[in-house]
This record gives structure tokens, sequence and C-alpha cells, in this order.
């Protein structure tokens, strides 16, 4: 169990390039540079709460909106993701927190099953536009993280009021749930079928 569980990748396209490093058993030290003030925010406290270092840059076509930028940094750090774990044995799999940011609650459950799947529930309490992007922005960058990642990820917003605390609760609770989930306690491989796919 003292294998590297790290990945970089690069990924260029007419909307967006993405440079990243993750190592899944750092300390939580963070570089995030995206042109999204609030992306680079969110993605810096899942990183710091999961104890994962990412280094993480992505220049983008903002002049549109942060739609492309949010998504394509999506696909690249669940793919990292995916990559680092390698063929997941021994992990836990599973993660959950609840946490709170003053007024505001979300829960969070991730399990690396080898499936994409995301269950975004309670988004309509989030503010019409938060930071500048409409809010559908973030449905779409969990979506792509699922995708990629091939996870099951399940974002419930209990209850609040201001976006940025409702945001930050789930980028929180995202990360203390991939804390646990990635975490290695055994050589088992987490499936009774004997493998994840």
């Amino acid at each position: 169990m003292t294998d590297s569980r790290t990945a970089s990748l690069s990924r260029s396209t007419g909307e967006t390039s993405v440079r990243l490093e993750l190592n899944l058993d750092g300390e939580g030290s963070t570089s995030v540079t995206t042109g999204f003030g609030m992306l680079d925010h969110m993605l810096t406290l899942t990183a710091f709460w999961a104890k994962f270092d990412l280094r993480l840059v992505c220049t983008g076509d903002l002049h549109v909106d942060a739609h492309h930028t949010a998504e394509d940094v999506a696909l690249c750090l669940g793919k990292a993701l995916r990559d680092a774990l390698g063929d997941r044995r021994g992990i836990a799999r599973v993660g959950w927190a609840r946490v709170p940011m003053d007024e505001a609650l979300a829960d969070v459950t991730v399990d690396l099953s080898g499936r994409p799947w995301l269950e975004f529930r309670g988004d309509e309490i989030l503010p019409p536009v938060i930071a500048g992007e409409e809010k559908d922005l973030w449905r779409e960058f969990y979506k792509a993280l699922a995708s990629a990642a091939q996870c099951n990820l399940h974002i419930s917003f209990q209850y609040g009021k201001n976006g940025h605390h409702l945001l930050e609760s789930a980028a929180k609770g995202l990360g203390l749930a991939l804390a646990q989930a990635v975490h290695r306690s055994s050589d088992r491989m987490p499936s009774t079928k004997g493998s994840l796919d």
C-alpha cells in the first residue's frame, strides 16, 4: 500500500487548455488558477478537505462564460482521480459528509464504483446567479466530474439562503467524502464482484 497515487494530464480544445497534477496522498496543498475565482475557491476547498495536493491551471473562453472552463476542469479532475486510484484495490470506496456553512447545509455522498451517476438535489434553493454565472454551471461541473471519475456522486442541498455558502458546504463535503472513499486500509478489492467497473 505504498504505491504512489498520483496523476498528471493536459487537455487542450478550441475552448480550453487544462494542465493538472494530483496526489491523493498529499497534505491538501493547492495551487488553482482557472480565471474564474469562484471555481478556484471551490476546487481549493475540495482538495484541502480531501487532503489532496492539486496543481491546476486552465485558460478558457471566459469571454463567452465560465461553462466550458468549469466543465473541462471537472472532466480533467475526474480523469486524474480515476487514473490515480488505479484498480482501487484496498480503498474504502464510499464516503459521505454533512457540512454546515453558516445558515447553509449540504450532504455529499460518493461511491467510487466505476459507474458514473450524479444526483444533484435541492438546487432550486440556489440563487439563479452566483458569482456572475448561472447556477446550472455547478450541476454541469459535478456531472462532468462524476462522469470522468466514473463515480456515483450525490449532492443534496438541505437548506440555506446564500449561494456562496451553499456551494462551499458542498465543496467541503465532497472533499471530506473523497478523503474517506480513497482511504486505503487493506489489499481487498472493495466489491463482491471482485472488480470495479
